[in-house]
This record gives structure tokens, C-alpha cells and sequence, in this order.
């Protein structure tokens, strides 16, 4: 995760379509294109680990999800925020996975938001903050409430300190900041499949 600071108008980019890794011989995993999976064997939700990346605060973003073995997916913008691209991961993975979802994330202004329940003062208060100031980036929050607060599926919020060990937080961590690299035409390019839906060992 990067500098949490800021905010900047604009939808976040779309990424390609989501990818499931497929062991090959040699044992890497292999992008290959799929549709959204079912909910996890006996019921359970989907655990999805999400994150956002900005080179520079603003800059170019990334944000990117993924399924530990199984699909995961990433896109950004040229000039975004860090709290953007962390809001616009869950909206991405919440609109490509259907059924019960568990989002596993290191922002706190994300996990926060729906552990302490933010939106509820957000909205009782007329889309103000505890301090009366507008709620930046209403325009995504909008979009996540719609999908993480709908009646008809169950969405749940963990967090996870960032660069700990965590592996499935280091992934996403990766896809995200080569999403970034991506949309800065003066940066050095991305590690070779980084941000291509292809998850690490």
C-alpha cells in the first residue's frame, strides 16, 4: 500500500477480464481467462484479497484483487489517488464475483469505513465527515455501498497489516503497483507478469 492521502475526480479504469492461474509442468501459474467462480465448497464466501497502489500521491494508480489459486484481476489510471485505487479494488472484485464475498485488505479508510460503519454518520450527516468537510471520493463509495451493502449478499471486511508476510497481501500488493507502472509512459516498465492477472508463488 502507498501514501493514503488525497483524492481526485474520475472513475477508476477498468482492468481486462479476470484470470485464474493453472499450474503448467514447470509448476507457474498460467493467466487464463475465466468467469467469475462460484462461492468457496460448503457454502462459505469467497475470500478475496484487494489492494491499491499510487506512484505519487496523486500520480498513476493501480488497484487489483485476487483469489489465492484462482482468479484474480488489475487495472489503474494516470492521475488517481491512493484511497481511490484501494476503494476501486473492492468495487472491481465485488462487481467480477458474485454470491457471498469476504474482502481481505491493509486499508484501514477502506476496512474502517464498513467495521465502524463511516457510512452511516457519512449519510446521516448529508455526505459529511465527523469534521463537516465533504467525504472525499463520494463518487466510489457511492458504487461500493451499492454492492457491499446490498440485502441480497453478505460482503465482510478484514484487515491485514501490509508488507508483513502476509502472501496473499504481498500479491496484490505486486499486481497493484505493476498496474500502476503500467500508466506512467515515463517509468521503467513492470516485473514480466506482474499485473496480468497471474498470481506469485
Amino acid at each position: 500500500m502507498r501514501d493514503p492521502t488525497g483524492r481526485i475526480g474520475g472513475a477508476a479504469g477498468r482492468g481486462s477480464a479476470p484470470t485464474e492461474v493453472r499450474p503448467t509442468a514447470g509448476g507457474s501459474g498460467h493467466a487464463v481467462p475465466m468467469h467469475a467462480p462460484p462461492p468457496t465448497a460448503g457454502g462459505g464466501p469467497t475470500i478475496v484479497y484487494t489492494d491499491g497502489s499510487c506512484l505519487g500521491n496523486p500520480g498513476p494508480g493501480g488497484w487489483a484483487w485476487a483469489i489465492d489459486g484462482g482468479l484474480s484481476d488489475s487495472g489503474g489510471e494516470s492521475h488517481t489517488t491512493n484511497q481511490r485505487m484501494e476503494v476501486s479494488a473492492v468495487i472491481e472484485a465485488l462487481r467480477a464475483l458474485s454470491g457471498p464475498v469476504h474482502i481481505v485488505s491493509d486499508s484501514t479508510y477502506v476496512v474502517n469505513c464498513f467495521r465502524q460503519r463511516w457510512h452511516e454518520g457519512w449519510k446521516r450527516r448529508g455526505w459529511k465527515n465527523s469534521q463537516g468537510k465533504p467525504v472525499a471520493n463520494r463518487d466510489l463509495w457511492e458504487a461500493l455501498f451499492a454492492l457491499a451493502l446490498d440485502p441480497a449478499r453478505t460482503v465482510t471486511f478484514q484487515w491485514v497489516k501490509g508488507h508483513s508476510g502476509d502472501r496473499m497481501n504481498d500479491v496484490v500488493d505486486a499486481l497493484a503497483t505493476a498496474a500502476a507502472a503500467r500508466q506512467d509512459p515515463t517509468g521503467p516498465p513492470p516485473d514480466p507478469g506482474l499485473g496480468q492477472g497471474r498470481l506469485l508463488p
